[in-house]
């Protein structure tokens, strides 16, 4: 927002000298100016009337409530603990890379006797879009003709930073680069062409944002955050969601969200991934709870597990944060679902089941809903085993499958289910590699050296770099509402 930033730079200039604001406020973009500048030109002046028009543009839900209960009371036990589990890609597939191909005998295994409700991931390289229509066609066609009730599979990929598991897709900067930018509508066009170009390829679901803070400078995927600050972060967080979703998450250019990696992920002791966090509940909601807030409220549609542990308790059955908080507090109306494996590292790496079978028991009544399993068919004969002998109950499992059923059909999948070949078309269009290019140009942030520190002179970089940061810190609104006023804290050294 250069404009922005001249308008704030020339008012304080004017106070100064005691001339009146008021003579300043005409300046706007020229056409010329708003060219160079990129595709995306309007100027957020009051970032939280954005963050309220953005959660309230989630438009009303459809009431499907009818036909997910008749279809409930049709379907036996091994087919709801089927929509509540989740496989690779692999499962199904044979071969790697652009020669995979869908196994009919696998297909059949998953979709026919199991009833697998999700599949997900590619193997190894990105797809392209012709392929992606092949497989899922082949997918649905099974589901739809080859099973007694015919329920539509949601596929999920991680379309982060732009449809990146398309090929010729247009792609963006990682979360910390768009949180650079200071420019929550510049993020909302880009998760707009990224749910376009992901629903063109076929698939209805993105595993993101992450809405992890990132407050744990060793922790290796801290440039996946928005970084350390709460308030930009749910601001750029539920631009990132209504991008995606849009007001009608069921058309044809929009996908669902999944909130990940709920909560505290982010912030191990030791900085390794999916290692223990000791953070207190007063720190846990001060910091890391309101991105998830936000993005619920904005109407987000799942939600993905933390695979680390709080405080002793590994995220998977932590029911507390999954229920307690996420459900009642919340008020969480979509499904969650587990990360790769978690169910099973209750075993081998937290230790706190002796078998998967107790795992798989104890996430289900903390609040998981679907099992990213995702390379066995365990899950689902353990649960299957487990209401059965009643140590699980039936309400639970028609409350999980109740909540998958309504992301479906709100996604349109019952009645849109197979790939539209017209889309294929939107895939990497001028305009929105234009909006990329313009999204890394307004990333760039200018790192200042201190005395006796890095590369750059300190007498040679005090002004450009002094004007830079204060410019920086001026030209948007979207700023810390826990911020730390140390001296020189908004300069990056």
């Amino acid at each position: 927002m250069r404009i922005v930033a001249l308008v704030l730079a020339v008012s304080a200039i004017s106070l100064w000298l005691g001339l009146p604001v008021d003579t300043v406020k005409g300046v706007s973009a020229s056409p010329a100016q708003a060219l160079e500048r990129g595709p995306v030109t309007a100027n957020i002046d009051d970032s939280d009337l954005f963050f309220q028009n953005a959660i309230r543009a989630a438009g009303p839900q459809r009431d499907n409530s009818q036909r997910i209960e008749a279809l409930l009371k049709r379907m036996t036990l091994e087919e709801k603990v089927g929509q509540m589990t989740q496989l690779a890609i692999g499962m199904i597939a044979k071969g790697r890379d652009q020669e995979i191909q869908i196994d009919p005998a696998k297909l059949d295994k998953a979709i026919v006797h199991y009833g697998v409700g999700s599949i997900l991931n590619v193997a190894e390289q990105a797809l392209t879009v012709d392929k992606w229509h092949e497989i899922i066609n082949q997918i649905q066609e099974t589901a739809t003709r080859k099973t007694r009730l015919g329920i539509p599979v949601i596929y999920g990929i991680d379309s982060i930073h732009g449809a990146n598991y398309v090929q010729g897709a247009t792609l963006f900067p990682q979360e910390i680069g768009m949180a650079a930018t200071w420019n929550p509508e510049l993020m909302k066009r880009a998760t707009e062409i990224a749910a376009m170009e992901t629903r063109a390829a076929g698939i209805p679901w993105s595993f993101s944002p992450v809405l992890d803070i990132g407050r744990q400078p060793l922790w290796p995927r801290f440039y996946e955050t928005f970084g350390e600050d709460p308030y930009l972060a749910k601001v750029m967080g539920v631009a990132f969601v209504r991008g995606m979703e849009g007001s009608d998450v069921g058309s044809q250019d929009h996908v669902a969200t999944s909130l990940k990696h709920y909560m505290g992920y982010s912030f191990p002791l030791s900085g390794r991934d999916r290692t223990p966090a000791w953070i207190p509940e007063n720190y846990l909601r001060e910091y890391f709870l309101p991105t998830f807030d936000a993005a619920v409220k904005a109407g987000a549609h799942t939600v993905m597990v933390n695979s680390a542990e709080i405080n002793g308790i590994p995220g998977h059955i932590n029911r507390h944060i999954l229920t307690d908080i996420l459900r009642d507090e919340l008020g969480f109306k979509g499904f969650v679902v587990s990360d790769w494996e978690d169910i099973k590292k209750l075993v081998t790496v937290w230790h706190v089941a002796a078998t998967e079978k107790e795992a798989t028991r104890m996430a289900i009544m903390a609040g998981i809903d679907m099992s990213m399993v995702p390379l066995d068919y365990s899950f689902s004969d353990h649960l299957i085993a487990l209401v059965k002998e009643a140590a699980v109950p039936q309400s639970r499992i028609d409350e999980a499958v109740r909540r998958i059923l309504k992301v479906k059909f709100e996604l349109g999948l019952f009645e849109n289910l197979m790939p539209n070949a017209a889309l294929k078309s939107k895939i990497g269009l001028p305009e929105s590699r234009q909006a990329a290019l313009q999204a890394a140009r307004e990333s760039m942030t200018l790192l200042k050296a201190g005395i006796g520190r890095g590369a750059l002179s300190q007498r040679s970089s005090d002004h450009s770099t002094r004007d830079r940061s204060e410019g920086r810190r001026g030209k948007r609104d979207v700023r810390s509402r826990h911020e730390d006023h140390t001296p020189g804290r908004n300069t990056f050294e």
